[in-house]
């Protein structure tokens, strides 16, 4: 008989547990950028650093030995923190100790709510396109998806549609405001409007709000939180990776009624348990001395939403200014017929532009829509380069 060591060497047979996922395509057209040297304005983050006063927030906490395990909920000043801003911003009274919990970014906040509430054969409703983290979650789970188009050309919610999904078996609606990809944002009216349509149902709201600092023209981002209705059935998700440039950080947080927050924290105590620690305790800092941050962020991101803008309005795509987000939609049907993910495979091999197509964030997006979400968190040249790449279509 040979040694172990020459015996021929069979894997067990694997069975995927998400069959119908890939490699997503932010991360494909980001490797192409790098790559191919392009101008990638397609995933969803900014290409200039954080503000440096927390930056060195963050080599103080190093040299004051904040480098162990937090507490599993998130560093006590960092949820102290949390809850000051959401009484400024929104009204809401949240307990730090029983209401807030800190994540690993705004997915691991939106991926521990799905685990903690879905349960086998429960209807989960998502509102689309809708980004690409949802479903599979809700897969793992075992749960079943239904989709519900939101109307173009203004992204907002089919209230007669959104009726006909909801019932006994709905445990959950994922709601997005400000939307990624369309930078729609849902208003006091809307909120009203949902709240009745839930009312009489056992569905739970969780609300992705990591972009709630990015609304232009004098809107407002109207929250989850500051509707005592929906509020006492929701989950809401935010980002400080989004808020403050930082988005390698992984840091987010989220917000819910005590009861909800006691199964979140079941989860994401054995997804992460704990987040970086010194970064914690700097946002904390920074938050306690910039106040006025979060005020100051929209004005910033609409100068570059304009900027992009104008740039691209001699070119022949068409687009309506994002009303929020970092993010603006492009309708490039004046230029290609082509669907949106071969023209934006086209696009960044043959122009050097990164984008995404939003047809990967629907199950079934319309088959003439052609559109692709350009990512405007870049320096004026990066946008000035891609702007001028695209105006050669």
């Amino acid at each position: 008989m040979p040694p172990a060591a020459e015996l021929p060497v069979a894997a067990p047979p694997l069975r995927s547990r998400l069959p119908k996922v890939g490699t997503t395509i932010f991360t494909v057209m980001s490797q192409l950028a790098a790559e191919l040297g392009a101008v990638n304005t397609g995933q969803g983050f900014p290409d200039f650093d954080p503000p440096e006063r927390l930056r060195e927030l963050v080599r103080r906490h190093l040299g004051l030995h904040h480098n162990q395990y937090a507490p599993m909920a998130g560093a006590a000043p960092l949820r102290e923190a949390i809850a000051a801003k959401l009484k400024r911003h929104y009204g809401r009274s949240a307990s730090p100790d029983a209401e807030i919990t800190v994540t690993c970014g705004g997915t691991e906040a939106l991926s521990s709510s799905i685990l903690a509430l879905v349960h086998a054969g429960d209807e989960v409703v998502l509102l689309e396109p809708a980004y690409d983290s949802y479903e599979p979650i809700v897969d793992l789970c075992g749960g079943v998806v239904r989709r519900v188009p939101l109307t173009r050309p203004d992204f907002g919610i089919d209230w007669q549609r959104l009726a006909g999904v909801l019932g006994d078996r709905t445990r959950l609606l994922i709601v997005n405001s400000p939307h990624n990809p369309s930078g729609a944002c849902l208003s006091a009216a809307d909120l009203d409007r949902l709240a009745a349509a839930l009312r009489d149902t056992p569905a739970f709201v969780l609300a992705d709000e990591v972009y709630e600092h990015m609304v232009f023209d004098g809107l407002r981002h109207v929250s989850l939180n500051g509707h005592a209705e929906l509020a006492a059935r929701s989950i809401v998700a935010s980002s400080f990776g989004k808020t403050y440039h930082a988005t390698g950080w992984k840091i987010g947080y989220c917000v819910a009624p005590a009861p909800l927050t006691s199964e979140l924290r079941k989860v994401h105590q054995f997804v992460t348990f704990a987040i970086a620690t010194p970064l914690q305790y700097a946002i904390a800092d920074f938050m306690g001395e910039h106040p006025e941050w979060e005020d100051e962020l929209p004005a910033f991101y609409q100068a570059k939403r304009d900027r992009l803008v104008a740039l691209l309005r001699p070119s022949r795509l068409r687009l309506a200014p994002a009303r929020a987000t970092y993010f603006q939609l492009v309708d490039y049907g004046a230029v290609s017929d082509l669907p949106d993910t071969e023209f934006a495979l086209g696009l960044i091999r043959s122009h050097g532009v990164a984008a995404i197509p939003v047809s990967p964030f629907c199950a079934a997006p319309p088959p003439r829509e052609r559109l692709v979400r350009l990512c405007f968190a870049k320096e004026d040249a990066t946008l000035a380069a891609a702007a001028e790449r695209l105006a050669r279509l």
